[in-house]
C-alpha cells in the first residue's frame, strides 16, 4: 500500500472516508477547509429513510446492521475473539450476546469430515 505520507494519502484507499460528507468544512484544529466524514446522525437518517422506503415493518437501525454483521460472522464460523475485535468490544462477554440468536447448542460445531460432503 505504500507509506502513509502526505503526498500519497489522497491516492490511497486506506486514507479515504467510506462515507464522505457532501460539503467542505474547516478542520477544528488547523482551520483548513476540507472534506470530512458524514456525521453519524446523517447516516442514521439515511438508514431510517431507506427502511421506510423499502416498506420494512420491523424497526431497523444502524445498530441492526451491526448486529446482523456480527451474527452472520459467528454463523459462518468466525471465532468469537475475531468478532469481538471487529466490533470493538472490550469484553468478550459483550460479544457473546450475539451467540444467543444462533441457538444451535452442540450442533453448532461441524466436523471437517462433514464439510467434505462425501
Amino acid at each position: 500500500m505504500g507509506s502513509p505520507d502526505a503526498y500519497n494519502a489522497p491516492k490511497e484507499w486506506a486514507w479515504q472516508f467510506v462515507f464522505p460528507s457532501e460539503s467542505l468544512s474547516p478542520d477544528r484544529q488547523t482551520g483548513v477547509i476540507q472534506r470530512h466524514h458524514m456525521s453519524p446522525r446523517t447516516i442514521q437518517k439515511a438508514v431510517k429513510a431507506a427502511v421506510r422506503r423499502a416498506g420494512i415493518a420491523k424497526p431497523a437501525t444502524c445498530h441492526t446492521l451491526r448486529h446482523s454483521f456480527a451474527t452472520h460472522l459467528l454463523a459462518n464460523g468466525y471465532d468469537i475473539r475475531t468478532v469481538q475485535e471487529l466490533l470493538g468490544h472490550r469484553s468478550v462477554r459483550t460479544t457473546m450476546i450475539y451467540t444467543h440468536v444462533l441457538n444451535r447448542g452442540g450442533r453448532g460445531v461441524q466436523s471437517p469430515a462433514d464439510a467434505l460432503d462425501l
